[in-house]
């Protein structure tokens, strides 16, 4: 099932040539569709006018490939978080919980190090890191099957079991390090994966990609994607059509889950430590960065294209604001004013679409 299917109206006939011939019903759809106010393209000219007035006023500093490099590596985390929250929200839920769930990947990844590596972070080989880094990505994905589950099956609205989990999550770090952010992380994963690089390109930022550019074909190209649009757009539809609604919300959960623990993984890498209190608005983050990227809190409709320019945006911002030295608490502010201003046109949109 897709939601695409009426974005196209069939020609009454074939389509005349001439200078008098009417613009073909095709063309219109793809003008339609460029120039809605939630398009990526629309979003992408935000993002090219932000980098052009910053890159206007502080060429040398903002344009630099050190500014350059340091943006892709801070969206590194935001976007692996973003990518399974694409999924979440098109299906019209929401996750709370993957800032905290990213938190509690991360600690027990480290704590799985440091169990199989002994306690000297500069001779640990690869077979504890490997172990740790995948406990994170399993903790991640665990926490989103007990979210998907409550949520399909038990029928406990989204908004209450995320933020069930947020807290659940975040207090099981807490217990787990007292509150302490564990150090001691090996050297190799810090110096590689951290922050080493391939071709010149930092592995954070290749790790990110890679998962977004899988996310996005399974989303755009496969029946998983088809089924998570059709579950946004109607779900008792989807229902009647013979889709397993709850196991594929459960898919859905557990997707956006193990990629908040691959981002725990990540973090733990970069930072060399778990940052405990550095993710608390993650989930905020992650959901902002969607919605103004285009994707309807009303489910239904989104694309990873547009995630990813939202994303890009606040950091962006972020960078701008510094170099320029204003103070970064401005970031929020208008990061919030977008997000508020991306509702509400896709308020107007869909209210208009039901008096059609």
């Amino acid at each position: 099932m897709s939601t695409e299917a009426n974005t196209a109206p069939a020609s009454a006939g074939p389509p005349q040539n001439g200078p008098g011939a009417a613009v073909p019903d095709s063309f219109d759809s793809l003008r339609s569709r460029l120039f809605d106010s939630s398009s990526p393209v629309w979003i992408f000219l935000v993002l090219v006018a932000l980098v052009a007035i910053f890159g206007a006023l502080r060429p040398t500093e903002f344009l630099s490939s050190f500014d350059i490099q340091s943006m892709f590596t801070n969206a590194a985390v935001a976007m692996t978080l973003a990518v399974g929250m694409t999924y979440v929200i098109i299906t019209a839920g929401i996750d709370l919980s993957v800032g905290s769930v990213l938190v509690l990947g991360g600690v027990l990844a480290a704590k799985t190090m440091a169990a199989l590596g002994a306690a000297n972070p500069y001779t640990t080989g690869w077979w504890p890191i490997i172990a740790g880094l995948v406990v994170g990505v399993l903790v991640g994905l665990a926490c989103g099957v007990v979210n998907g589950a409550l949520i399909a099956w038990l029928r406990i609205p989204a908004l209450i079991v995320t933020l069930g989990m947020f807290g659940i999550a975040l207090g099981l770090a807490d217990v787990l390090t007292s509150g302490v952010d564990l150090a001691g992380i090996p050297n190799r994963l810090g110096s590689t994966i951290g922050n080493g690089s391939v071709l010149g390109i930092p592995w954070l930022v290749v790790i990110a990609a890679i998962a977004t550019i899988v996310g996005a074909f399974v989303l755009s190209q496969t029946r998983f994607g088809r089924y998570t649009y059709a579950i946004g757009s109607n779900e008792e539809a989807t229902r009647r059509a013979g889709i397993n609604v709850g196991w594929h919300l459960v898919k859905v959960y557990a997707i956006a889950g193990a990629l908040a623990g691959l981002g725990g993984d990540l973090s733990l890498a970069h930072f060399t430590t778990t940052t405990i209190s550095g993710h608390l608005e993650d989930n905020l983050t992650a959901i902002s960065a969607v919605v103004i990227g285009g994707t309807s809190l009303f489910g239904g409709r989104g694309t990873m294209v547009g995630t990813v320019v939202g994303v890009f945006i606040p950091v962006v911002l972020a960078a701008g604001l510094v170099i320029m030295n204003v103070q970064s608490f401005w970031q929020q502010v208008v990061t919030g004013v977008i997000l508020i201003v991306a509702v509400y046109f896709d308020q107007v949109r869909r209210r208009a679409r039901n008096r059609a």
